[in-house]
């Protein structure tokens, strides 16, 4: 099992970690939400979790709880910048379906 993050994603967190003056990295998991039945979730870590899987990848910590894991192996977390927009962009080769919105999929 494994979770990747492209050099963009982890310089936006390292930045982010770094302004915020602590956090051992970022969690990443999922939630039921949206019109396909889930959505991914991001929040800093402040405390890892005797059960939470920690990947590290360019230096930045990527926690994940067990639950979450299932869905999100395979993972790549991407930080992309399109005209006016930008966030981060979920590479999961699980994902069978996403709703038109793109906020929420389905595995």
């Amino acid at each position: 099992m494994a979770i990747t993050m492209t050099d963009a994603a982890a310089d936006h967190i390292a930045k982010f970690l770094g302004s915020r003056g602590k956090g051992d990295g970022i969690r990443l998991g999922v939630r039921t939400s949206g019109c396909s039945g889930m959505a991914y979730v991001l929040e800093f870590v402040d405390e890892v979790q005797p059960e939470d899987q920690i990947f590290e990848d360019h230096g930045v910590k990527v926690v994940i709880d067990p639950k979450s894991l299932v869905y999100l192996d395979g993972t790549e977390l991407d930080f992309v910048k399109e005209g006016l927009n930008e966030g981060f962009k979920f590479n999961n080769p699980n994902v069978r379906n996403e709703c038109g919105c793109g906020e929420s999929f389905n595995i």
